[in-house]
């Protein structure tokens, strides 16, 4: 018997929530105008308003609190999907119903976007990274029947009769088939054409390098640049590049020179580090005569092995946290100057501070000149 292989989901965290939230914002500002014209009078179009607000702000706070319980910390993520998924569920009715059954269908969508979410993604194992289906299907679904209970004139809860909400099931019977051959043609195109899906090498690397030819869309994603000009604005890179006069030949350096022997005492500092301590670090460093530095971004974790949060209701441990390693090699500056230094930048006494590792150094050689050991690290001439 076939042994079944286990599927796990990994949740991908959004880039920047702060940036999500505006858009998510602007989507709702949005929203007035298109729910909007639906209506027939003045009237009509200020009770499309308040029932387009009151079910939003619903569905947001039933998401928010949902997923507060659920996980004991509210999701910002969800919670945000939670408001798209409040407007979606009353764009059906935000004509024909009242404040609160726009309160209610807000409150069922708030929820319902959370288990949709869950279901979707653990369950039936779809890559859906965004939650469109859980906010557009699952509840463009609920807003439709929720026409036919909450209508004023016509609905279930106001009436008693089934007539609307039949109406309503019918549409989405017709809606469904339509969409379902619609889809299933377009994806058989796709599929025999230019492929469905990405190649594994396109996955790993990204589409914004195979497609669009550059290393992400994304700034912070970004590899870190140059140290160079990454510690000094181009300018003043530029000016001490010019005052470096470059050398016609190579200096001859003797082969019995010993790189190893050093009349002075070489030490490497190693600094891992929260990603936004980097410019107090680097102002620090500065401050004291420290001029180079090797920058890298890493992950890591410390003792505490990370934190455990949940992202769109995925458990995603944290044990690989982004971080800044930056590495000098100092001979001049005593090392307790670049340990208080950077313990100075870096201190907030919270768990994630950061960790100082300090090696010996055997030697160093400069390239251009072919200086070694204390001379390699001196530059006077710049």
């Amino acid at each position: 018997m076939k042994e079944k292989k286990a599927v796990y989901v990994r949740a991908i965290p959004g880039h920047n929530l702060t940036i999500g939230a505006l858009g998510v914002f602007i989507l709702w500002f949005c929203w007035y105008g298109f729910n909007g014209a639906a209506a027939s009078d003045l009237t009509q179009f200020v009770q499309i308003l308040v029932t387009t607000t009151i079910a939003t702000a619903a569905a947001t706070c039933a998401t928010m609190i949902f997923t507060w319980i659920k996980n004991k910390k509210p999701d910002v993520s969800m919670t945000l999907n939670g408001s798209l998924a409040g407007l979606v569920a009353i764009t059906a009715g935000c004509a024909v119903v009242d404040v609160v059954g726009a309160f209610f269908i807000g409150v069922v969508a708030g929820i319902l976007v959370v288990v949709a979410v869950e279901v979707i993604d653990k369950k039936f194992h779809v890559d859906d990274p965004v939650g469109a289906i859980a906010v557009h299907g699952c509840n463009g679904l609920w807003g439709t029947i929720a026409c036919g209970l909450f209508s004023v004139s016509t609905g279930l809860f106001y009436t008693g009769n089934f007539t609307q909400l039949i109406i309503q099931l019918i549409g989405i019977a017709c809606i469904a088939a339509w969409t379902i051959v619609c889809m299933i043609a377009l994806f058989q195109i796709l599929k025999h054409t230019i492929g469905l899906r990405a190649s594994k090498t396109e996955e790993i690397e990204g589409l914004d390098k195979h497609e669009h030819g550059l290393p992400s869309a994304y700034a912070d994603f970004v590899p870190v640049p140059l140290v160079a000009e990454m510690l000094d604005p181009e300018d003043v890179l530029q000016e001490k590049q010019k005052k470096a006069e470059p050398m016609t030949e190579m200096p001859s350096v003797p082969a019995t020179v010993n790189y190893i022997t050093s009349d002075k005492k070489l030490t490497k500092v190693v600094i891992v580090t929260k990603q936004s301590k980097f410019e107090e670090l680097k102002q620090e460093l500065n401050a004291i005569g420290v001029t180079g530095l090797t920058v890298t971004q890493v992950l890591g974790c410390g003792v505490q092995k990370g934190a455990s949060e949940y992202y769109r209701g995925v458990k995603v441990d944290m044990d690989l946290l982004p971080k800044v390693k930056v590495e000098v090699v100092i001979s001049k500056i005593p090392v307790s100057d670049v340990v208080a230094a950077a313990r100075r930048a870096l201190y907030t006494g919270h768990i994630g501070d950061g960790k100082i590792f300090v090696y010996d150094v055997e030697s160093v050689v400069r390239v251009r000149t072919g200086e070694t050991g204390y001379d390699a690290l001196q530059d006077e001439g710049l």
